[in-house]
């Protein structure tokens, strides 16, 4: 039997109190649960400006490097994206805008899509809606599928987030659990199928 993919958690959002922060740490844990090799970032521990090409001409930032090879060395993702004004958020868009842009000085990283080309993403969303942030997957959809990755079927959004975790930060509802569990199985699931 093959290695388990290595599966990289994160949220669009570095507000504390975020329900996607909440949400990408409780996926985290159910996919540890469940056997995989999880590596879950905040994006909040990387210092990435707002991208500019005359910054970047300056020198591609450390951070955006360091994150270049983080996405690429996980053949599956999955992404908790807020919804701000019915879209994903600026931070989200930042960082795919940044970790896509070519290093011309490093032949490594010439290729933009490097670190997203062949990777499988799972979304999930979270918030106080109703809707719980499908919205923003509806976006972040098309973009992702412009830097060549594969999208799961599967999506997961959830709605009155503000009711949904308990005071640890895990999801109170099972049937929450096993939609989250299902992105997860799918993601990893098809990764593994790719990678053969």
């Amino acid at each position: 039997m093959s290695a388990p993919s290595k599966l990289l958690v994160f949220a669009g959002s570095t507000r504390l109190a975020s329900f996607n922060r909440k949400l990408a740490h409780a996926a985290a844990d159910l996919a540890r649960a469940s056997g995989g090799e999880v590596t879950h970032i905040e994006l909040a521990d990387f210092d990435i400006p707002m991208y500019n090409a005359d910054l970047e001409a300056q020198g591609t930032p450390a951070d955006v490097m360091k994150l270049k090879q983080i996405m690429y060395e996980h053949p599956a993702w999955i992404i908790c994206s807020p919804e701000y004004n019915g879209s994903y958020t600026a931070l989200l868009k930042n960082t795919v805008d940044w970790v896509s842009s070519p290093v011309k000085s490093d032949p490594a990283w010439q290729d933009g899509n490097k670190a997203f080309t062949g990777k499988v993403v799972g979304m999930l969303s979270a918030s106080s809606g109703a809707l719980g942030g499908l919205r923003s997957q509806s976006h972040l959809a098309p973009l992702l599928l412009n830097l060549q990755c594969w999208l799961a079927p599967r999506a997961f959004a959830l709605g009155h987030a503000g009711d949904a975790f308990d005071t640890q930060g895990q999801l109170i509802n099972d049937k929450h659990r096993s939609n989250v569990q299902a992105v997860i199985d799918q993601v990893l699931f098809a990764a593994n199928r790719l990678a053969h």
